[in-house]
């Protein structure tokens, strides 16, 4: 069985070597023709290369796993532009098609081999190219094989190939593993446990109801998810990762995983098989990347905070899966939008403090304007959605500006009411929960006492009540930012019965305070080189009407349920904060191991410890190296420099932690993919909480 490799020339992001990997796949694993390369800045976002030569055309077998991974990176155009005329689930009812070859990408799971086994025996295409999005385990290949040899069906089997693509890409620098499947009911043995709550990594490894057994399979899912997207960036890591806990682990795990694909390709020297760069001698190994494995207890406030971000308010407050929003408003039916790196506002804008956006979105409906009119003006019709207009006899010159411009002029004014919506739904959200003063709170939560948070969760608001969501998120950014024994027992009843009047489900404050009691972790956000803790605020009162001036004018002259003045009314009192300068610890962590030199002392203390893992290096120079137990102990070697990096979150990921994480490497010269076992939304993790501290109340 192959396995599929990885190419020398190495794309510059993840998402980007996904999508790769993925048209070589649909090419019938033969490499794609390189996009051509651009000279010109900005851009929107990545394009998808074309597939050399005329395609091959072919039906597409997905299963639910690896829809998932296509949907991210790929749209309905692209499978057509890859030759693919039918894509389809493969446990459908799907009728033959003899003289089309099949592609199936799917999970190595018992039930898709017999599937397989099925399609085979009827012949229903005329060959077959199976690929599997992680390892063929070698039980269910003796099971296929065998299948196959018993029913007389090998020659259609073409290819049988491991991918290594078992993971999601929503953005150039994002990743998550595919969610862990739920167990069948009858493969449950009487010892093992169903979860009450939602289904994710955090609660298999934090909840007291979990059996060894199902922790074990958690970890082995995990290292292996992981290692499919290091294969994917096709480079050998240096491993990093603090010790006594999940992530220590899965290192360990990872590292195996990693010296024994890379024992492989070595026995059969060939580097044609290697799933990783031939780096391992020479000046290349100076470049090699970091890889910082993270447990999500080291940091829980990042989950809970309430961003101000375009993206972070945008997974909090509208439902979002793999990169498809759904906009419901009381006056207008529900609408869906996929925000992606082709998105060109999206992907300008995503990790933009959101009263920028909206500035944004006013330039661009601006330049669109000038853009129309300049169309109009040159081919004398009057509205560039009518191309019936066209005088035919009119300039050539000007016939051809036009017939070349406006679609590229109809899809960005697509684009532009696509994000006008969502920055609409966004504001009724912020005014109707009061998220601009949530945020300006926890942005000076150092500086609050349990005073001020009780005056904050009972003031009395125009425009109704917090949520309860809302408020149990600022007492758990409150309680997990305050120094050990700083609040009271008094004080945490006090905020405890607060919340219960408002209707909220203390259960997650239950379970992060015997959580904290148990670890005694602590959320040390560092701020910033001449930072405060307060936040900065853009002139609320003069400078924030003038700020949103433009995206009131731009919402009459869009949409015609706005030409009411309600818009001018929503924006009305909405703060311009912007972020302060601060790093949360994951960043804080990051920024230590990758540039020592404007990392804390503290921080230093902290990583000098983490585990160190050298996949390339002998097993036994493991003993002498920094952070292995048994070193000499020299500070001096610990620390190196690293220009490109991968952090990744055991137990969830967070926009408002990626945000921080993207602006820190921008700053800084960086280049830091960051990932996690889910992407988690607030909200959803709430629920997380919720869930094991009933766990461990019973």
């Amino acid at each position: 069985m192959a396995s599929s490799v990885r190419q020398s020339a190495v794309p510059t992001t993840l998402q980007q070597a996904q999508t790769n990997a993925l048209l070589n796949l649909l090419n019938l694993n033969q490499p794609v023709e390189a996009p051509s390369t651009t000279t010109g800045k900005g851009g929107s976002g990545f394009k998808t290369p074309p597939v050399s030569g005329p395609p091959v055309w072919k039906i597409l077998v997905l299963d639910q796993q690896t829809k998932d991974v296509l949907a991210t990176v790929l749209h309905v155009q692209d499978l057509r532009d890859a030759g693919v005329t039918l894509h389809v689930q493969l446990h459908t009812l799907r009728p033959p098609l003899p003289d089309v070859p099949a592609v199936y990408f799917v999970s190595p799971t018992l039930a898709n081999i017999q599937r397989i086994a099925q399609d085979l025996q009827k012949s229903l295409y005329e060959s077959f190219h199976l690929n599997f999005v992680e390892p063929l385990p070698r039980a269910l290949l003796e099971e296929l094989a065998a299948t196959v040899a018993q029913d007389g069906t090998g020659e259609y089997v073409e290819q049988v190939v491991d991918q290594y693509l078992s993971f999601i890409a929503p953005a150039s620098s994002l990743f998550s593993l595919l969610p862990p499947p739920p167990p069948p009911a009858s493969v449950l043995s009487p010892t093992q446990t169903t979860f009450s709550g939602p289904l994710s990594t955090y609660t298999i490894l934090n909840s007291p109801s979990s059996t060894e057994q199902q922790i074990e399979e958690e970890i082995e899912r995990v290292a292996s998810g992981l290692f499919s997207a290091v294969a994917t960036t096709g480079h050998v890591p240096y491993i990093r990762a603090p010790r006594g806990n999940a992530a220590e682990m899965i290192a360990k795990k990872l590292e195996t995983k990693i010296r024994d694909a890379i024992l492989s390709a070595s026995r059969t020297h060939s580097s044609s098989t290697s799933l990783f760069a031939q780096d391992s001698t020479g000046l290349s190994n100076l470049q090699r990347p970091l890889l910082l494995i993270l447990d999500r207890n080291m940091d829980l406030v990042s989950m809970l905070a309430h961003g101000w971000t375009y993206q972070a308010l945008v997974s909090d407050c509208l439902e979002m899966k793999l990169n498809r929003v759904t906009v419901v408003s009381t006056d207008q039916p529900k609408k869906q939008y996929d925000l992606d790196s082709k998105d060109f506002f999206w992907a300008r804008n995503a990790a933009n403090p959101f009263p920028q956006v909206a500035e944004e979105i006013d330039i661009e409906l601006n330049k669109y304007k000038q853009d129309a009119a300049e169309i109009t003006r040159s081919t004398g019709i009057s509205d560039v959605n009518d191309v019936s207009q066209l005088d035919l006899t009119t300039n050539a010159a000007h016939l051809k500006t036009a017939i070349t411009q406006l679609p590229e002029l109809t899809a960005r004014k697509a684009t532009l009411d696509a994000h006008m919506n969502v920055a609409s739904a966004l504001l009724e959200q912020i005014k109707k929960r009061g998220l601009d003063e949530l945020f300006s709170t926890e942005e000076a939560i150092t500086r609050q006492t349990t005073q001020t948070i009780l005056e904050v969760l009972r003031a009395p608001r125009p425009d109704g009540d917090m949520t309860p969501t809302d408020k149990l998120r600022l007492v758990l950014v409150f309680y997990l930012s305050a120094p050990d024994n700083a609040i009271t027992k008094e004080d945490v009843n006090e905020l405890e019965k607060e919340l219960k009047s408002a209707g909220a489900d203390v259960a997650a404050f239950e379970y992060v305070r015997r959580t904290r009691e148990i670890s005694r972790m602590t959320s040390s956000i560092s701020t910033g080189t001449g930072g405060t803790a307060t936040p900065v605020l853009g002139g609320v009162a003069g400078q924030g009407g003038e700020l949103f001036k433009g995206f009131s004018a731009l919402g009459n002259r869009l949409t015609d349920r706005l030409k009411d003045g309600r818009f001018d009314t929503l924006i009305s009192g909405v703060k311009n904060f912007l972020p302060t300068n601060k790093l949360f610890p994951a960043t804080r962590l990051t920024e230590a191991l990758m540039d020592s030199s404007m990392a804390s002392n503290q921080s230093l203390q902290e990583t000098d410890d983490f585990l160190f893992l050298d996949p390339r290096a002998p097993r036994h120079a493991q003993a002498g190296m920094p952070g292995i137990a048994g070193s000499s102990g020299v500070s001096r070697g610990k620390r190196m420099a690293f220009a490109e990096g991968m952090v990744f979150v055991v137990g969830g990921a967070g926009y408002v932690e990626y945000g921080n994480l993207e602006e820190w490497a921008e700053k800084s010269g960086k280049r830091v993919t960051y990932g996690g076992t889910e992407i988690v939304d607030p909200g959803g993790f709430v629920k997380i909480l919720e869930s094991l501290g009933k766990a461990g109340s019973v």
